[in-house]
């Protein structure tokens, strides 16, 4: 086939490659002076951004220390890697170049997520691929258990000497230095065993049958030396629990005589199942995953065990009447002391107790809220070394922390403000707090050192944005996880100081990820209608180069109690992040906002949902709706909103009720009646659908679905075990029923609540920027 002859630059190019086949520095010139290709764009499309971490990069997670400090480990994936397969790295203390470890490596090394020091912080208890290990600090390791059956809960002596673990249902425990092991307790999921009839007339039949059959009596006397030698070999006192019990936790007291034993009883409740189609067999499995709202829940109940005699004390707190369900906050270092933490049926309360030996509780704080309590750190309580117990509690209307005698008394505040504290880690000399707080901004996090008697906070992390701080075991160093808006999280070390240097560790975007478009959106609040502040995140057109188009959309954030409009990397919403600027780069204005129920803000706006979900967290948005209009140029008639799990509850919920503010939306695996929830979390905040059945009609979209007349997309995973199927199935057919048109479902065979599948995604977000670009264009028609 005759050649083409190049022209232009091409002709250029071919000629000085066929130069350089004349000499090695021809060559070279060639490569410098030929026409250099320019980058290829961004490709800021739909399939393109929804393949998720192979675009972003993987952040590094399970962020661990080495007992000693020395060696900071974490799981990772280097960039450009074309899988979603990661590994451990380690990096040492001061060279900062992270090595991979091979998984056999990883397996033998890597420190636990989690373990149990020692009163003196010389060794950790703590169990790697189901079996218990002991390290202490300078590296040596001892291997405590290798056996078929996975051991749980590994806990240290105060004097570092003995390490308990669960097996089973049963407290096991061995010398650290080896030797043999100990079974504690004898834990059986049975009734007791009924008491023999001695006086009735079923006493009086045995007593005939050894007085006349000489067997009987063989039996009996063969049976009593059996039990003989079992009470030798086994001096261990059974303890029966029920037939519908199991063993929940156990917690040894630092002196190993004391036990708390947390025992779950399961509820004979109607589970729900959930349908899976696409399955190996070929045939329709059906999958059992939970009950819902308002149906009989499991219970859990604590004894306090002296593991010398067997004998358990079942505790009591007070309000008997409403199930309060007692856990365990831990024992003091060196003593038999512990903090329990009490929450009853209807979470309206938390009580703060301390223990005994003597198995009384104490009250040391109670936390009320007419709503339901939670917040950051509800469960976060411990002892100082002067045997005070410090907790959290938004007793102020912010989650703050706080000392306490251990007898009770008025409590000493540590922190104070407008802001909350997230995070609270003990110093191990036991002066100081580290914690990680709001304080500079609602939607930033910083670590700080503050003495345990209160006073002036030292800031320690610098870096503007969202930082997650782990501190090493002496103290002296800070692996800090640290994200902007624009940039996923990645790994620095730094000195434990105010004021010093934080070296990264990691780089983990990938390059074409950092070559995208990307911008940090501005935090903005406006009014609400109750005078309140709201934050939200504003993504404009102008920032990505494009001219706005009058449109607006805006996305709302899932799980209800979830800060989003924040100055870090959005890690539950980063392709919706990806995806806000491929709406802002095509004209629209797209606001992201902390609606009320959100996390970061304090109890009341924690608790504004209480009793009318689609409330206030609404019109918090139309609150929005109407700042864009006045002040980003955005047209009323052409605003759209969409989200998944609660973020499509508010969809379905704005669409139904406030139809003149939104004219489309896209509801994703969405609540479309509360009462086929779960009990958790509804119950927290609406009570129980036959108690306050009004809260739950006033909140459930379907109650609303004739006030639809816009556009709508449904799409839910078929596998979801969250938010089940069957919850868009019975909206779906509502909506026929009321002959309603201008809507469509999506379905995704296998998905289950968060999506895996890269086609999965890219489909379901095709269709979302389908519908916006059919109903929200100047030209779209009006419903």
């Amino acid at each position: 086939m005759p050649r083409r002859l190049p022209s232009g630059a091409t002709q250029l190019s071919a000629f000085l490659l066929a130069l350089a086949a004349a000499s090695p520095a021809a060559a070279q010139a060639a490569r410098e002076d030929a026409p250099r290709a320019a980058a290829a764009p961004f490709d800021l499309s739909v399939a393109s951004i929804m393949r998720g971490e192979l675009l972003t990069g993987r952040s590094p997670s399970e962020v661990r220390w080495s007992e000693d400090g020395r060696w900071l480990y974490f799981r990772w994936r280097q960039p450009e890697t074309r899988d979603t397969t990661t590994s451990v790295y380690r990096v040492a203390v001061g060279r900062g170049t992270p090595e991979r470890l091979a998984d056999s490596v990883a397996d033998r090394v890597a420190p636990a997520l989690s373990g149990d020091w020692d009163a003196a912080r010389r060794r950790r208890a703590f169990v790697r691929g189901g079996d218990v290990y002991v390290a202490e600090v300078g590296g040596r390791e001892r291997r405590v258990t290798e056996t078929p059956v996975a051991e749980r809960s590994a806990q240290l002596s105060g004097d570092g000497r003995t390490v308990f673990f669960i097996s089973g249902s049963n407290l096991f425990a061995t010398a650290t230095d080896g030797g043999p092991i100990r079974q504690l307790t004898d834990v059986r999921a049975e009734a007791a065993p009924a008491r023999r009839d001695t006086v009735g007339q079923r006493g009086m039949l045995e007593r005939d049958q050894r007085e006349l059959l000489a067997v009987i009596r063989d039996r009996i006397e063969e049976r009593e030396h059996r039990e003989a030698l079992d009470s030798v070999r086994t001096p261990v006192r059974p303890l029966y629990i029920g037939r519908n019990a199991t063993v929940a936790n156990m917690d040894v007291s630092p002196t190993g005589r004391f036990l708390l034993l947390a025992v779950n009883d399961r509820a004979e409740e109607k589970q729900t199942m959930v349908p899976n189609f696409i399955t190996e067999s070929g045939y329709t499995e059906p999958l059992n995953v939970r009950a819902k709202v308002g149906d009989v829940q499991a219970g859990q109940r604590m004894a306090l065990m002296d593991l010398r005699t067997g004998t358990p004390t079942w505790l009591q707190a007070e309000a008997k009447e409403r199930r309060v369900t007692l856990s365990s906050a831990g024992w003091a270092p060196r003593e038999d002391r512990a903090i329990l933490v009490g929450i009853p049926a209807d979470f309206k309360d938390r009580w703060l107790y301390t223990l005994g030996a003597d198995a009384k509780l104490t009250p040391v704080d109670h936390l009320r809220d007419t709503a339901w309590v939670g917040g950051p750190g509800l469960f976060t309580a411990g002892w100082l070394p002067d045997g005070r117990v410090y907790f959290v509690s938004e007793r102020t209307g912010y989650a703050h922390l706080y000392t306490v005698a251990s007898t009770g008394g008025e409590a000493t505040p540590v922190t104070a403000g407008e802001w909350e504290v997230t995070d609270v880690q003990l110093a191990p000399d036991g002066r100081v707090f580290w914690l990680t707080t709001g304080e500079t901004h609602p939607g930033e996090r910083n670590l700080y050192t503050v003495s345990v008697n209160g006073g002036r906070r030292t800031r320690v992390t610098a870096q503007d944005g969202w930082n997650e701080s782990v501190v090493s075991p002496d103290g002296r160093w800070v692996a800090v996880l640290h994200s902007t808006a624009d940039r996923p999280a990645d790994l620095f070390l730094m000195p434990n100081r105010a004021g010093a240097r934080a070296e990264r560790v990691t780089e983990s975007t990938t390059a074409e990820f950092r070559a995208g478009p990307w911008i940090r959106p501005e935090v903005v609040t406006f009014p609400a209608q109750d005078g309140r502040q709201v934050y939200a995140r504003v993504y404009r057109p102008r920032e990505l180069g494009a001219q706005p188009n009058g449109a607006a959309v805006l996305f709302v954030h899932g799980a209800g109690y979830l800060q989003n409009a924040h100055r870090g990397w959005s890690s539950s919403y980063f392709r919706e992040y990806m995806f806000n600027h491929l709406l802002a780069a095509r004209g629209y204005t797209v606001l992201d906002l902390d609606y009320r129920g959100s996390a970061g803000y304090g109890a009341a706006w924690r608790t504004g949902i209480y009793r009318h979900m689609g409330g206030k967290d609404l019109s918090d948005h139309v609150d929005g709706v109407r700042w864009l209009v006045a002040n980003e140029g955005v047209d009323a008639k052409r605003v759209g909103l969409y989200g998944g799990s609660y973020g499509g509850f508010i969809t379905l919920m704005g669409l139904f009720t406030e139809p003149d503010v939104f004219r489309s939306g896209a509801a994703l695996r969405t609540v479309t009646d509360w009462a086929h929830y779960n009990h958790p979390y509804t119950a927290r905040i609406l009570n129980q659908p036959q108690d306050d059945p009004e809260a739950y009609r006033r909140s459930s979209p379907i109650y609303f679905a004739e006030g639809f007349r816009g556009d709508l997309l449904m799409a839910h995973g078929m596998v979801d075990t969250n938010v089940h199927f069957q919850d868009v199935v019975r909206l779906s057919q509502r909506l026929i029923e009321l002959g309603k048109t201008h809507w469509e479902l999506a379905v995704y065979p296998v998905e289950d609540h968060s999506f895996v599948r890269a086609d999965s995604w890219t489909d379901e977000y095709r269709r979302v920027l389908e519908l916006f670009e059919r109903t929200l264009r100047a030209d779209s028609p009006a419903r």
